[in-house]
């Protein structure tokens, strides 16, 4: 096929975005506190890192942010 007629950009997508993605678009920013949900052992949480890809010191569970668990 020959794509000499077609003009690009002239598009009208439906498409809406709007999702509000991870932690419903509120990002935790830096501070605040990584905490075990097995046992309660609280730690600093530090830019850049995850808290799920920290273990517990004490019990070695998954830890999580701290603002998640005030969630539910």
């Amino acid at each position: 096929m020959n794509n000499k007629g077609l003009i690009s950009g002239q598009g009208k997508g439906l498409g809406g975005g709007g999702g509000s993605g991870r932690n419903k678009g509120g990002g935790f920013g830096t501070g605040g506190y990584c905490v075990c949900a097995k046992c309660g052992t609280k730690q600093s949480h530090r830019q850049g890192e995850k808290c799920t890809t920290i273990k517990c010191p004490k019990c070695g569970h998954t830890m999580v942010r701290e603002e998640l668990l005030k969630n539910k």
